[in-house]
């Protein structure tokens, strides 16, 4: 954009979090009068900090960091937000207006909205304006067409083309309505895109000016359409690179919800303590401490800030044993493709879990009632309270995928799209500082609870599904067998589905309760990962990149009389549902995939950035007796 004039760099604005989850690198952002690409790291331009460690700029959190050196590369240092200036509203021609995350308009191919007149962005046929530094919202692309050539607006086409590994392209027009083979009157003719309507998909036809051929695109529509589609040509245009790719692309719309999904990960800044907290601070300056050659150099780091404070509770045998043990961890790692996802919740499960909860911090605040943490009437139902009067979580983007959303558990499901051409020196991040409420069950009730549904029906019908739903999705995106000897890979324990329902029920009272949308607030569940590992809380905390995650609201709700409350009218609600009985008698059965069963929009779903699995694993019936009594955690409600 920056070839039209001097100070047409910006074409629009979106929050920081909406280019972590939303719209990030590879994705499409629709803007009022056309819409744009997000390119990939290699084109973001961050001007050099002369102070590295103490950069304003950075978010630091080192086990975060950790975690997304394992699953992408070593050569990870740093978590950046998006590049941003203040000073755009008083100077819109200075630096600040120059400094942002770049885009390229995308699709190629454009319409006259007046002549429909279908070309691509560079073939000079339409023009673009955007001379109105205050107002970049209003930058279109025009054409000077019809009676006294007023400029009349020109917008995308509205139809791409993406494969199940990734790859993005605009969809073959020319080669389309001319069935694969070259136009007979000219080598480049011009088109037409006529949008005609109609209430049974597209229907769109393109007609070619020079020869007369025509085409619907409900013919490039459905399986026979694809198979008539070229193969796809392994385009990343957020890199602009080519690779060679096998697959076969699927006709989408621009703006369809299936062309971009975001891979994140996200710790909270839990605190540190004895040699945890030593090693984090060797991983925050490791950038400075990695070349050191031996111990002996210590005693003149500590003369220089910050290590002259950062380092002095620990002597210099405590410090370079640290050191050793991150080249250890180094050498032991490399690049090797991890199996799972690193483990980012037992650092927080342990604090939660703690006895004595660490001193209050900047970014970890948590305390328990005085007068005991559990109400009387709750004994039988919790086991712990804590109420987090403050917290940080830190989100950080690994990639993306198209067509297929990621897996949360399994990063080898579905295919990841890199960031950069090359091994990526940092990746986009974001923070978000809020309160929340951490519930723990007691272990003797879900191990009880435990042995009485494992032979059960409808514990057996919920792990078939998840089975099938392993299966749909492997094969349906690469059309190969599914390996029997994954099938139920990455299955949560039985425990999950109550801790998962119970902090929907809670999710969607505490909304109704405390002044925050259940959009708002967001999930971390505690339920281990094997046999061994008990695990048994529930985290609800706000995750709004705002100071509306900030306000007291929703950790006043853990005073004794208020969480007695909460959790009657939550359990109550549950019930009975107005879809019931349809809800409360559904389980899922061959050939059924969903992985719920007495659950709905009406009494537990939640919206998307609330749930961290989608809405998944949810069932009323291992919560509240809905049918079965033997069935449900709580038979008697408080």
């Amino acid at each position: 954009m920056a070839a039209y004039s001097t100070y047409r760099r910006r074409v629009g604005a979106v929050r920081p979090s909406h280019l972590m989850f939303t719209s990030g690198v590879g994705s499409l952002v629709d803007l009022p009068n056309f819409s744009v690409l997000v390119k990939g790291l290699d084109d973001w331009q961050y001007r050099a900090p002369e102070d590295p460690e103490n950069n304003p700029a950075l978010i630091t959190e080192p086990r975060l960091l950790a975690a997304v050196q394992s699953l992408l590369s070593k050569t990870v240092r740093e978590l950046r937000p998006a590049p941003w200036m203040p000073g755009t509203d008083t100077n819109p021609n200075g630096e600040a207006a120059r400094t942002g995350v770049p885009v390229v308009p995308f699709p190629g191919w454009m319409r006259c909205t007046a002549c429909n007149l279908l070309a691509r962005v560079d073939s000079r046929a339409f023009g673009f304006e955007n001379d109105k530094p205050s107002k970049p919202h209003e930058a279109r692309f025009f054409h000077e067409c019809g009676k006294g050539n007023k400029k009349r607006l020109v917008v995308g086409a509205r139809f791409v083309l993406a494969c199940t590994d990734g790859h993005l392209d605009d969809f073959p027009y020319l080669e389309f309505v001319h069935e694969g083979r070259p136009c007979e009157k000219a080598a480049k003719p011009n088109l037409l895109m006529e949008d005609r309507g109609g209430n049974i998909g597209a229907n769109v036809r393109i007609v070619c000016q020079r020869c007369g051929r025509e085409r619907n695109i409900r013919q490039a529509m459905g399986k026979r359409g694809r198979d008539q589609l070229p193969q796809c040509r392994g385009r990343h245009p957020h890199l602009g690179t080519f690779t060679p790719c096998q697959e076969q692309p699927y006709v989408l719309v621009v703006g369809a919800s299936n062309q971009w999904f975001a891979q994140t990960l996200s710790a909270l800044a839990v605190p540190k303590t004895g040699g945890s907290e030593l090693d984090t601070q060797v991983a925050k300056f490791w950038a400075n401490l990695e070349n050191l050659p031996g111990p002996q150099m210590l005693p003149f780091m500590r003369t220089v800030p910050p290590f002259s404070f950062e380092f002095e509770k620990w002597t210099d045998e405590e410090v370079w044993a640290a050191i050793e043990r991150r080249r250890g961890e180094q050498a032991a790692g490399q690049d090797q493709g991890p199996e799972s996802y690193p483990d980012l919740l037992t650092p927080e499960w342990e604090i939660f879990s703690s006895p004595v909860l660490p001193p209050p911090s900047d970014d970890f605040t948590a305390h328990r009632a005085p007068d005991g943490p559990v109400p009387p009437l709750l004994k039988g139902f919790y086991s712990d309270v804590v109420q987090v009067e403050r917290l940080r979580e830190v989100r950080a983007m690994i990639g993306f995928t198209r067509l297929d959303a990621p897996d949360p558990e399994d990063p080898t499901l579905v295919k990841r799209v890199p960031l950069s051409r090359s091994k990526p020196a940092w990746v986009p991040a974001s923070e978000v500082r809020g309160e929340g409420i951490f519930l723990r069950l007691p272990e003797d009730l879900l191990s009880r609870w435990e042995k009485q549904v494992e032979k059960s029906e409808a514990l057996r019908l919920h792990k078939e599904a998840y089975g099938r739903f392993r299966e749909y999705r492997y094969s349906a995106r690469t059309g190969q067998p599914f390996d029997e000897s994954t099938r139920y890979d990455y299955w949560p324990l039985p425990r999950y589905y109550v801790l998962h329902t119970l902090s929907h029920l809670l999710i969607r009272t505490i909304a109704l309760e405390c002044g925050y949308n259940s959009a708002s607030l967001a999930e971390r569940i505690y339920a281990g990962t094997t046999e061994d590992d008990k695990r048994s809380g529930i985290l609800i905390y706000t995750a709004v990149p705002d100071a509306e995650g900030t306000l007291g609201g929703l950790v006043s709700l853990a005073q004794p009389e208020e969480l007695v409350r909460l959790t009657k009218r939550a359990l109550t609600g549950a019930m009975s549902c107005s879809s019931d009985p349809l809800c409360s008698e559904r389980l899922p059965r061959t050939p059924e995939d969903f992985l719920h069963g007495a659950a709905c929009h009406v009494c537990l779903f939640v919206s998307e950035t609330t749930c961290e699995r989608g809405n998944r694993f949810l069932d009323r019936r291992f919560v509240v007796p809905i049918d079965d009594p033997a069935l449900a955690i709580y038979p008697e409600l408080p």
